[in-house]
């Protein structure tokens, strides 16, 4: 097997400040408090991914998933360790990240599509393909700060997921939108995982893990907790009682 990601003891630190202003600072000087101090994202985190697995990453908020993205998507460096990547990544870790809200959205897919490593051929040959997939209509001529959420998410998610690429990561911030675009994101995420692109895929929805996913990995204040089989690793994560508390919600109703 080919490795598609190897991440090796990384650890990524920020610093946290609790006050702004001068005033807020001399003030809390005076009354010996902190006015910053740091913390670890990430913490000695260490895992490889084959070509073609399909990877959940899981924990909850403020576990570090994103800061580990980012390493990944070499949007970020880490402080320690090391993040190797095996060809063409794609994919979003915020909606809309990239975009620039006076430009419309044609060009800012001519202009997102490149920081994502495709050509202008490239980007011309497949316009059409993402146009329909972020079904935006006569809004694609229009500057995108004017679009809701949910229209940023659907050209975003349509530019990176027509990269042609060897690495697909799928925050679940893509998710955001009405039910038939969601269901449209799932079915073309199960497309680009059966074609053997490596898939990270970000979610607290346990069923869609499960659909998605052969093996999750769950980032607990940093650190790996788990790694292992999807049904365990949502086990661990006790998110499969939040299934079945829904489920009898459901019968309820």
């Amino acid at each position: 097997m080919v490795t598609s990601i190897e991440v090796d003891n990384v650890s990524k630190t920020f610093s946290r400040h609790y006050t702004r202003t001068l005033q807020q600072i001399m003030v809390a000087k005076a009354k010996r408090k902190k006015t910053r101090d740091t913390f670890d994202a990430l913490k000695d985190v260490s895992f490889t991914v084959e070509q073609g697995e399909a990877i959940g990453l899981m924990g909850l908020n403020g576990s570090g998933k994103s800061t580990l993205l980012k390493c990944i998507m070499g949007v970020m460096r880490p402080d320690e360790g090391t993040v190797r990547v095996r060809g063409r990544a794609s994919g979003l870790i915020a909606t809309g990240a990239g975009f620039h809200p006076q430009m419309t959205g044609t060009e800012n897919i001519y202009m997102n599509a490149a920081i994502l490593g495709m050509t202008a051929a490239e980007t011309e040959a497949k316009f059409d393909d993402i146009a329909a997939f972020a079904d935006v209509g006569e809004f694609l001529d229009t500057p995108v700060g004017n679009y809701s959420s949910g229209m940023f998410s659907r050209l975003g998610f349509a530019v990176a997921v027509n990269v042609d690429c060897d690495i697909f990561i799928a925050d679940e911030v893509l998710a955001v939108g009405d039910q038939p675009f969601k269901k449209k994101c799932m079915k073309k995420m199960e497309e680009v995982r059966d074609s053997g692109v490596t898939l990270f895929y970000v979610s607290h929805s346990a069923g869609s893990v499960r659909k998605m996913c052969e093996r999750v990995i769950v980032l607990e204040k940093g650190e790996v907790g788990f790694d292992g089989k999807a049904g365990a690793g949502i086990r661990y994560l006790k998110y499969d009682e939040d299934e079945d508390n829904d489920s009898a919600n459901a019968n309820d109703i």
